[in-house]
């Protein structure tokens, strides 16, 4: 096992690297103790060579490694990238490009939704791995063989992977679909946090104004709070908690201290303090800046079975053109598709027109149908039907 703990190794084996046209990268990390997630190991394979870097080991700069993933020269390769590419952005701001998602591809490719390495790496690599290391303690040291072999497995196998997908899209043209999806994953604004938006992580149904104001308060303050301990969010305040608060909106100490799950010592505290203080600037928040929940429309009457329609038709084109369905549309685009012809969906422009847009417009018009034929559902051309000379 290739396992780096030294500047010297660290710089040696990025320079080789940096010369290749492409690296796979993984990372491991805990996250259960902290805000932050913790980084434990980097795990980077080249064309003939693959490590392990200890992220923990004693005077390890990773500054080579940085700088290797922000080489614009080599193509970072990552499967389902967004925690790890997260893990990177947080230590130097930047995201590393250009990259590519094994995950995103596979869609691409039609092997599913959210599909995870374990099936690629089977069914592209002929790899089997062992998952019994999977929720080890990666901050523990010294690691195991078994470990290691874990780890370097989600690199190794990732080679083959990429190789196998790069060729499937570039045989199939689709590399443009594989485009829209890596520029969300390489746009900075992905990875940023704004306190002022952490009410939106918050499961609610509803809620007066008053409500609203106080919870966005409240929940922009424990984003900061938890950012500044390094601690996870629920251990400043719980999300049950944190809800009842917006909801009763105690002023004062003694009405804080009713909140289920707080108590008397939490209330009498600078914690306490800070949540009145917080219900107070909402109650006192003007109501033009007071957030609003996404309204949600009901469908017109009678809509409800062409959705069920077009969802049909979306599983059917996704089929014949081996993509994941989640990719194309999902459920929600589906309902402002029947409600409107110019809806501002992707399925209605670019590729996702082509491959299913088009024809959900047309089944919307009666200008394609849907029937059984034996086993299978099928797609009838009304126009053409009309205009062949057997409709004569």
């Amino acid at each position: 096992m290739n396992l780096i703990t030294t500047p010297g190794e660290l710089e040696a084996f990025c320079a080789r690297q940096a010369t290749a046209d492409f690296i796979t990268v993984d990372t491991e990390f805990l996250r259960d103790k902290t805000y932050w997630p913790q980084l434990c190991l980097v795990q980077v394979a080249g064309p003939d060579e693959e490590a392990a870097i200890d992220a923990l080991a004693p005077g390890l700069d990773l500054k080579p490694l940085l700088d290797l993933l922000a080489n614009e020269q080599v193509l970072k390769v990552f499967h389902a990238a967004r925690q790890d590419i997260e893990i990177f952005v947080n230590l130097t701001g930047i995201v590393p490009t250009p990259l590519f998602d094994s995950q995103v591809a596979g869609m691409v490719c039609g092997y599913g939704d959210a599909v995870s390495y374990e099936t690629l790496a089977t069914k592209l690599a002929g790899a089997k791995i062992d998952k019994s290391s999977r929720f080890t303690d990666w901050a523990h040291r010294p690691l195991t063989e078994r470990q290691l072999v874990y780890a370097l497995a989600d690199v190794t196998y990732l080679r083959t992977v990429y190789e196998k997908l790069k060729a499937k899209i570039e045989k199939s043209g689709r590399m443009e679909w594989l485009a829209d999806e890596m520029a969300i994953l390489t746009d900075p604004a992905t990875y940023r946090v704004d306190p002022a938006d952490a009410w939106k992580r918050l499961k609610t149904r509803g809620g007066n104004k008053k409500f609203l104001a106080i919870l966005k308060e409240l929940a922009a303050w424990r984003e900061l709070a938890a950012q500044s301990r390094d601690i996870p969010r629920g251990r400043i305040l719980r999300d049950e908690s944190l809800l009842e608060i917006a909801a009763h909106a105690p002023t004062t100490i003694d009405d804080l201290a009713r909140i289920r799950g707080l108590g008397r010592s939490v209330a009498e505290g600078k914690l306490g303090t800070d949540m009145i203080a917080c219900v107070e600037r909402g109650l006192a928040s003007p109501e033009n800046l007071t957030p609003e929940l996404p309204t949600r429309t009901d469908l017109p009457p009678g809509l409800g079975p062409l959705v069920d329609l077009l969802r049909v038709l979306l599983k059917l084109r996704c089929e014949d053109h081996d993509v994941a369905q989640k990719l194309v549309a999902n459920g929600a685009e589906l309902e402002m598709i029947a409600a409107d012809d110019r809806a501002d969906v992707p399925s209605l422009s670019g590729w996702r027109f082509e491959l299913f847009g088009r024809d959900a417009l047309a089944l919307k018009h009666g200008k394609l149908a849907l029937t059984a034929q034996g086993k299978r559902i099928k797609v009838v051309d009304l126009d053409a039907l009309e205009s062949s000379p057997a409709a004569d």
